[in-house]
C-alpha cells in the first residue's frame, strides 16, 4: 500500500475511495476535534463575555446551555440524517454550519444573537463525532478497528483538556471573540481536504437512492420526542447545581419539564422501536455487546469529563493556582494519554484481550481515583500532575476496546445509526457526571462544615485567628474534604462497573450482515 493510494480496492462503505484510509484519519478527525474543544473553550471566557454583553455571570451560562442542548437533539438522529442526505454531504452541511455560525458568535453583539448563534452552532456539530466515528468503522477491517479508534480517542480525551487551557489564553492575550474566531481556519481547512480526498461509496449512494425511491416516511413523532426528551434533560443536568438545585423556582419548574422529557423518551424508545424508519434506531440495544458497549461508554463520559472538570476547580478555588497554571496541572495526563492512545490500539484483540484491557482500565482508573481522595492540601503542583496522570493513563485502555467492541454483532448498514448512538450516551454520562459531582461537592460541604463547627470552640481564637478567619479556615476545609470524598465516590464507581465487561462478545473476523 503506498502512502497515498490503496494497494487494493477498499471495503464497500469506506470513505477513502482509491485512497489509503490512513491517509484521511487525520483529515477527518479535524472536524471533531473543533467541535469537542468547543465544549469547554467558552467556560473560561463567561465572565468576559458577561461583562462586554452587560449580562449577569448567570445569564451567561446560557452560552453553554444552549450549544449542548441543540448538540443533544441533533446527535441521536445524526445515523437517520446521514441515510437522507448522504454521508459525505451531511458531513460536509455541518462543518460548513459549524464554521459559519462560529463566526456569528464571535460577532454577536448581544446576548439573544449570541445564545441564537450557539444554537446553530450545536446544531451544526452534533452529527461531526457520529460521522466521524462511522467513517471510521467503515474505512477498516475489523481487525484494524482498534487502531484507527485510537486516533478518535485522542480528538475524545485531549480537547476537552485542551479547551480550557487555549480558552484562557485567547481571552487573556487577546479577546473572547477570538474562542470562536480560533474556529474558521480548522473548518476552512478540514472542509477543504474532505471535500477532495473523502469519498461517497456507491454502496451507500444506491442504498439511499432505493430508500428515497420508495418513499421515505419522515418520523416527526420521534423527532418531537427525542427534541422534549434529550433537550429538557440537557437543560435540566446544566442548570440544576447553577440554580440552586431543588431550591429554586425555575429548577422546581425544569423538574416538571424534565418529569415529561422522561416519559418523553421512555415514549421514544417504545415509538422507535416499531417504526419502519426510526430516526433513532433502538434496536440497535437488542445486540449485548452493543448494550454493554454503550454502559461502558457512559461511565467513561461521567469520570473523564466530570474529573476534568473537578481538578481546574479544586486547584483554582482552595489551592490559588491561575487558569493557565491549573491548565498545566491537566497537560502532562493529556500528554500521556496521546502517548499510550497508539499503544493500545496496537495491543487491543492483537497482543492483549480487549475484555482484559477493559477490566484492568476501569480496575486501574477506579484505584487512582480512591489514591487521589488522599491527597493533602498542601500538596505540590508536581502532586497533582502526577495524580492526573495515574487518573487518565488508563483511558486509552477503556476508550479503544469498547469502541471497536461496540459494532461486534452489529450489520455494517447500522454503524452510522451506532455512532449516534454511542456518542450520544457519552455525551449524556458527561453531562450528568458534571452535574452529579457538582451537586454532590455542595452537599459533602454542607456536611463537613456541621461537623467541623461543631467542634470549633471560643478558645480557638487563642491562636491568633479572628472569628471572620476561623470561619473562612472552616469553609475552605469543609470544601477540600468534599472534593476527597468525590474522587472517592468516582473511584469506587470505577471498580463496581468493571464485571459487566464479562458479558462482551469478542470481534469476529467477518463483520455481520443484514440491516436489522
Amino acid at each position: 500500500m503506498s502512502l497515498l493510494y490503496a494497494a487494493k480496492p477498499n471495503l464497500p462503505r469506506s470513505a477513502a475511495g482509491i485512497y489509503n484510509p490512513w491517509l484521511i484519519v487525520a483529515m477527518i478527525a479535524l472536524a471533531p476535534f473543533m467541535e469537542v474543544l468547543d465544549t469547554t473553550i467558552a467556560n473560561v471566557a463567561l465572565t468576559h463575555i458577561a461583562g462586554s454583553l452587560a449580562v449577569s455571570p448567570e445569564e451567561s451560562t446560557w452560552v453553554l446551555t444552549s450549544y449542548l442542548v441543540s448538540n443533544s437533539v441533533i446527535l441521536p438522529i445524526t445515523g437517520w440524517l446521514q441515510t437522507v442526505f448522504g454521508r459525505k454531504r451531511l458531513f460536509l452541511v455541518c462543518i460548513g454550519l459549524f464554521t459559519a455560525s462560529s463566526a456569528l458568535c464571535a460577532f454577536s453583539t448581544s446576548l439573544t444573537m449570541l445564545i441564537i448563534a450557539r444554537v446553530i452552532q450545536g446544531l451544526g456539530g452534533g452529527g461531526l463525532q457520529p460521522i466521524t466515528q462511522s467513517m471510521y468503522a467503515d474505512s477498516f477491517p475489523v481487525e484494524k478497528r482498534a487502531q484507527v479508534f485510537a486516533v478518535f480517542g485522542v480528538v475524545i480525551v485531549v480537547a476537552p483538556a485542551t479547551g480550557p487551557i487555549l480558552g484562557g489564553w485567547l481571552t487573556d492575550h487577546l479577546s473572547w471573540h477570538w474562542v470562536f474566531l480560533i474556529n474558521l481556519p480548522i473548518g476552512l481547512i478540514a472542509f477543504t481536504l474532505i471535500a477532495i480526498f473523502v469519498d461517497e461509496p456507491i454502496l451507500l449512494v444506491r442504498e439511499r437512492a432505493a430508500k428515497l425511491a420508495a418513499g421515505l416516511r419522515f418520523d416527526w413523532f420521534g423527532l418531537i420526542l427525542v427534541a422534549a426528551g434529550f433537550g429538557a434533560l440537557q437543560i435540566f443536568l446544566d442548570k440544576f447545581s447553577l440554580d440552586d438545585g431543588f431550591g429554586s423556582s425555575f429548577i422546581c419548574t425544569l423538574f416538571v419539564v424534565w418529569t415529561v422529557s422522561l416519559v418523553s423518551l421512555v415514549t421514544l424508545g417504545v415509538w422507535e422501536w416499531g417504526h419502519p424508519e426510526p430516526v433513532v434506531n433502538v434496536r440497535l440495544f437488542k445486540h449485548l455487546n452493543f448494550s454493554i458497549s454503550c454502559l461502558i461508554m457512559f461511565m467513561i463520559g461521567f469520570i473523564l469529563l466530570s474529573t476534568t472538570q473537578l481538578l481546574p476547580q479544586l486547584t483554582q478555588t482552595l489551592l490559588g493556582y491561575s487558569s493557565e497554571t491549573s491548565g498545566f496541572a491537566l497537560a502532562l495526563g493529556g500528554l500521556a494519554t496521546i502517548g499510550l492512545m497508539p499503544v493500545a490500539g496496537i495491543a487491543t484483540g492483537r497482543y492483549v484481550s480487549a475484555k482484559l484491557l477493559l477490566i484492568g482500565g476501569l480496575v486501574e482508573t477506579g484505584m487512582a481515583l480512591i489514591l487521589q481522595s488522599h491527597l493533602a492540601p498542601d500538596a505540590s503542583f508536581y502532586t497533582i500532575s502526577m495524580d492526573r496522570v495515574l487518573q487518565v493513563i488508563a483511558l486509552p485502555f477503556l476508550f479503544v476496546p469498547i469502541s471497536a467492541l461496540s459494532y461486534v454483532g452489529l450489520p455494517p448498514a447500522r454503524n452510522a445509526d451506532a455512532s449516534a448512538i454511542i456518542n450520544q450516551v457519552r455525551n449524556i454520562g458527561g453531562s450528568i457526571g458534571i452535574s452529579f459531582v457538582t451537586t454532590m461537592l455542595a452537599w459533602r460541604t454542607q456536611f463537613h462544615h456541621a461537623r467541623l463547627a461543631d467542634a470549633i470552640t471560643p478558645y480557638v481564637s487563642l491562636h491568633g485567628q479572628t472569628l471572620p478567619q476561623i470561619a473562612a479556615a472552616v469553609q475552605d476545609e469543609a470544601a477540600f474534604m468534599s472534593y476527597l470524598d468525590v474522587f472517592h465516590i468516582l473511584g469506587l464507581m470505577a471498580l463496581l462497573v468493571w464485571p459487566v465487561i464479562l458479558l462482551l462478545g469478542t470481534p469476529a473476523r467477518h463483520p455481520a450482515k443484514g440491516v436489522s
